[in-house]
């Protein structure tokens, strides 16, 4: 069987260039014609969008930005192309933010992905990626189908029952969060049941640090990450090299992916450290220039696993203090909504940290004379704000720092 999905992963950089800015014209034109983009693109002609320098002439959306125009007009702020009963579905992600998806198969281009991580036909995939209301169970799920794999709709939580269903079942993949494997395996372990038929992985929503990578290779399950958003889909993806290595991330082939200074839309250099910023092609949410608030950088040279496409580095941190926790955005809007109806409560910071190798949250507040349930309220509060649980850390006024920081996220990327 081919080392590639296709023969897009091996083309030339100018075969590669001229179908992108083709697509690209294409979809120029498709946003021209939604109410979102249409005063925003009404005096750019696609037939001039020729390359990379033509590109700072299209606007850049950032997620702020969809969250506000949504709001002002529903559900989708003008940028959709379908109506929404002519989508597949419609999901709500933490902001909120509202998407929808196309009728076609692998609408955020998975599969890709699934395969360079050794995925394979006829093989069967343990999916832990959510399913309600958020999309990443979807997308994994489209991927794995048009992969031609069969899909267990695992979603998350409830591990004792998932790795009852693992060991009956005989997965021979999982997908999901970096750090939900180790739940796993931990569970199947203490219930003496046998998981072993787990031997790949592709993981997103969060960092794989390399000490979690190297336990699972201790207990026999090679693991790739990808990286990927609900907007978005796959946007790059990890591959191995004939040697075993792996060398940054492999920019999807359905994506444009460009590296600008944050806060902008200028392009740096390829080596420097810049904003994510990225256009896909699809039909029914014509996004163009979409800014993640993801930090990366395009590395030199072409990957020795063959693909030719451009590389990143991976993530490398946040443009913004939004960062993500057990795959899920946290914005500094929700850490505000959590304590704003607390009048004790006089300053508040979200701390990330990693606990083994699970992330963790703690509200760090600054009050004086506060009601001993004032921590389980924080705490409750904070769940139903992020969707996630945290714990609450009482502290006198004047203890945090003068920095301006709403989320320090502490956790180690190297």
């Amino acid at each position: 069987m081919s080392r590639h999905y296709d023969e897009l992963e091996t083309r030339s950089g100018e075969a590669r260039e001229a179908d992108l800015f083709e697509r690209l014209r294409g979809q120029i034109a498709r946003a021209k014609a939604t109410e979102g983009y249409r005063a925003r693109l009404a005096e750019l002609d696609p037939a001039s969008v020729r390359g990379w320098a033509d590109l700072g002439r299209l606007p850049v959306t950032r997620k702020a930005d969809l969250i506000r125009l949504q709001k002002q007009q529903p559900p989708f702020g003008g940028f959709n192309a379908l109506a929404p009963g002519e989508a597949g579905r419609i999901f709500v992600s933490p902001g909120p933010i509202f998407e929808l998806q196309g009728r076609d198969s692998d609408y955020r281009r998975m599969a890709r992905g699934l395969f360079a991580a050794g995925f394979r036909p006829g093989e069967l995939v343990h999916n832990c990626f959510a399913y309600h209301l958020t999309p990443g169970g979807w997308i994994m799920d489209a991927g794995a189908q048009a992969l031609g794999c069969a899909v267990i709709a695992a979603g998350v939580g409830n591990s004792e029952q998932q790795a009852e269903a693992i060991a009956h079942l005989r997965p021979q993949g999982y997908a999901g969060t970096p750090d939900f494997l180790k739940v796993l395996l931990d569970k199947a372990a203490e219930l003496g049941l046998d998981c072993g038929s787990i031997t790949k992985a592709l993981v997103s929503g969060g960092a794989l640090f390399p000490s979690l990578r190297a336990e699972y290779a201790e207990r026999g399950v090679a693991v790739k990450q990808c990286y990927a958003t609900a907007e978005l889909g796959l946007v790059a993806y990890e591959a191995e090299a004939p040697d075993g290595s792996i060398e940054g991330l492999i920019v999807d082939e359905g994506c444009l992916l460009e590296i600008v200074r944050p806060g902008t839309g200028d392009p740096v250099a390829d080596g420097e450290v810049g904003e994510v910023v990225v256009t896909t092609f699809n039909p029914a949410y014509p996004l163009l220039r979409l800014a993640t608030g993801d930090l990366s950088a395009i590395l030199p040279g072409t990957s020795p696993c063959g693909r030719t496409n451009r590389r990143i580095k991976g993530w490398m941190g946040r443009a913004d203090q939004t960062t993500k926790v057990k795959g899920m955005f946290v914005h500094p809007e929700q850490v505000a909504e959590a304590v704003k109806r607390f009048p004790a409560v006089v300053k508040a910071r979200l701390v990330v940290e990693r606990e083994g190798e699970r992330d963790r949250m703690v509200l760090k507040v600054e009050t004086s004379g506060a009601e001993d349930s004032l921590g389980a309220a924080l705490a409750e509060a904070l769940q139903a704000a992020t969707k996630l649980r945290g714990d609450v850390e009482l502290l006198a006024p004047g203890s945090l720092p003068n920095d301006g920081k709403v989320i320090d996220d502490q956790r180690k990327y190297d």
